[in-house]
């Protein structure tokens, strides 16, 4: 069973509902309850909650004026028509949010599923996406208040006792996949961005922040690998496979195992399988995330105040399975093979000392100097390992890396280094586009005499200066195929890093109606529209 609870509607110039024409009566009273509660229609954002006689409770989002488009900005504008639409975009992900927050409070968590019917605005896809994000809250753990969910089941918590549908009451799948956005780049294609769009690009951002958010006694290696298995479940071409730690020991997954040897948890390796492209064999896009379930740090060991938000330190793997969810679930004509290196860093009498040597999967030796920087260990042998078995034509990391890319672009840029000048255009553009907005930092081996001075081939840190950039070379060590210019060699791979420890948590600035202050789920937004667009335009 459903109820309606409400429903969101934009409110133009005029001070008129214009979804609502279909209902002269009801109309007319918002009309003129937006007056009376004197309510401006120039302010972008501007929201009343009014109560219509005889008729479900609608929330008024005033649409405002379209701002013009800048004449100098960050790394490059896109084309004002392009600037415009993403604004478009963002204000109505903001709109559908901040409607259905005003209508979440009326709602209670019982046995009948309620409803908030969302207005278009100006793209069905982004108040599907906005609407989506906006009801998310993290009550999963919470036996009083307004919303309790501890010890409900998985689809009445995180406020999904709420859904949202389009208005008219257009609610199959096909129904929601005819709303499209008709302005859309690729709106010939067999995907094009639709209100069935937005609810997967959203849905799967909320597993993302639900995964992070869940503390490391509730998300261990191991139940995080159940988890995948779980979401991946009668999802058409997919194939979901879970290794061990034998198996990371015979591909020599040494420095993966150097992190995991301290924690009492047994760690996993999680692989994932999209066959997706009309040639079954052809080349993947992989997709590479760190999975530390709980950092401490190690031997050297963090300082405990905020030590809690290292439960999210698999905020990488996190967004490497979900935004593969979506684009199964899209079923987008590409194949793509996810992996996530899972383990715990834990300080004990068998973890890693400082200062040990161990031998990468590619034979390179690494001397340790810090514990706490095990990110790139796990991904070092995820990273060789999924690049010379699978031979992608391009491969993406997503890590909560480093700190110094949380004091270089705080909580607004996912950081991207790549040498790649055509993959760092196409994650502009995507990321631009969806509003999970990345940077564009260096990638060179200037960075390398940092992390190459000591007993072994490699050492983990380079010290402060550049932390992130060292990080980053560090990663490119271990991605076969790249191009190698003193063995003569051709680049037959395409590789990105991306660095979410700032993006990873909303803090200050980009506290908004559908990102509320905690985890983000970022970038998945940003990775599915980049495959889609990959999909159809390579």
């Amino acid at each position: 069973m459903s109820g309606l609870l409400g429903k969101v509607v934009r409110i133009d110039s005029e001070g008129a509902a214009p979804s609502l024409a279909s209902l002269p009566e009801v109309a007319s009273q918002v009309a003129s309850q937006w007056k009376t509660s004197r309510a401006s229609t120039v302010k972008p954002g501007e929201c009343r909650l009014l109560f219509p006689a005889q008729s479900h409770p609608i929330a008024g989002v005033a649409s405002g004026e379209q701002p013009r488009a800048p004449q100098t900005g960050p790394d490059s504008l896109p084309p004002k028509n392009v600037f415009l639409r993403n604004e478009r975009l963002e204000w109505t992900r903001l709109a559908a949010a901040k409607g259905v927050r005003a209508l979440r409070e009326l709602g209670k968590i019982n046995g009948e599923k309620q409803v908030i019917e969302v207005d278009s605005f100006s793209s069905s896809h982004a108040a599907a996406v906005g609407a989506i994000l906006g009801l998310w809250n993290v009550n999963h753990f919470k036996t009083r208040g307004p919303m309790p969910g501890w010890d409900l089941p998985l689809d009445k918590q995180g406020g999904r006792h709420i859904s949202v549908a389009p208005m008219n009451g257009l609610a199959s799948q096909d129904e929601k996949k005819s709303l499209r956005d008709e302005d859309d780049d690729l709106c010939s294609t067999g995907t094009p961005l639709s209100w069935y769009t937005g609810e997967v690009y959203a849905h799967a951002q909320n597993w993302s922040r639900e995964l992070q958010e869940v503390p490391a006694n509730l998300m261990s290696p191991t139940i995080f690998s159940e988890r995948v298995v779980n979401a991946f479940k009668n999802v058409p071409h997919t194939q979901v496979v879970i290794r061990d730690a034998k198996w990371a020991r015979e591909q020599n997954m040494n420095l993966f195992l150097s992190v995991a040897q301290g924690s009492e948890q047994p760690c996993k390796f999680v692989e994932i399988h999209y066959h997706g492209a009309p040639e079954h064999h052809s080349a993947p896009l992989a997709l590479v995330g760190k999975g530390i379930t709980f950092d401490t740090g190690g031997i050297s060991l963090k300082p405990s105040a905020g030590m809690d938000l290292m439960r999210a330190d698999m905020g990488g793997a996190a967004a490497v399975v979900a935004s593969t969810l979506a684009i199964a679930q899209l079923g987008l004509p590409i194949n793509v093979v996810t992996v996530a290196p899972l383990t715990e860093n834990m300080p004990s009498g068998r973890a890693t000392k400082p200062g040990d040597i161990f031998q990468a999967r590619n034979g390179l030796t690494v001397q340790v100097d810090n514990t706490d920087a095990e990110g790139r260990l796990v991904l070092a042998d995820a990273l060789s390992y999924v690049s010379e078995t699978f031979s992608p034509h391009t491969v993406i990391d997503v890590a909560t890396l480093t700190g110094a890319c949380v004091m270089a672009l705080g909580d607004v840029y996912s950081g991207v280094f790549t040498e790649s000048d055509s993959l760092w255009h196409q994650l502009k553009t995507a990321s631009e586009a969806e509003h999970d907005l990345c940077w564009r930092m260096p990638l060179t081996d200037m960075y390398l005499p940092q992390i190459s001075k000591l007993n072994a081939d490699l050492v983990n840190t380079g010290g402060r200066p550049a932390g992130a950039c060292t990080a980053a070379i560090f990663l490119k060590q271990f991605v076969h195929g790249l191009e190698d210019r003193t063995k003569g060699e051709e680049q037959c791979v395409q590789y990105a890093h991306i660095d979410i420890a700032g993006s990873m948590e909303a803090a200050s600035n980009t506290l908004n109606d559908y990102q509320a202050k905690g985890l983000t789920g970022r970038p998945v937004r940003a990775l599915v529209e980049f495959a889609r667009r990959l999909a159809y335009t390579s």
